[in-house]
């Protein structure tokens, strides 16, 4: 049983390698074939902008509500 860790994290990462590569090469191509649509900067910042803030928020009440069920379970949150 000590090889398995070993044969499946390999296999593991050599799954995830490749399809990393062709992902970004997929994504990359998609973007050499749309290069005459232009797309505009600013609403492109705005959006990512809003996602960011989404996903804060959502960090936020997710650790918020972890903070409070352990509290409220009794747990030690004290170092």
């Amino acid at each position: 049983m000590d090889w398995f860790p070993i044969v499946f994290g390999t296999f593991k990462v050599v799954a995830l390698s490749i399809g990393m590569f062709f992902a970004v090469k997929w994504h990359y191509d998609q973007g050499q074939k749309n290069t005459d649509k232009k797309m505009d900067k600013r609403a492109v910042l705005v959006a990512t902008g809003k996602l960011t803030a989404l996903f804060m928020l959502a960090l936020l009440a997710l650790g918020l509500l972890t903070f409070f069920l352990a509290r409220h379970l009794g747990l030690d949150l004290g170092f």
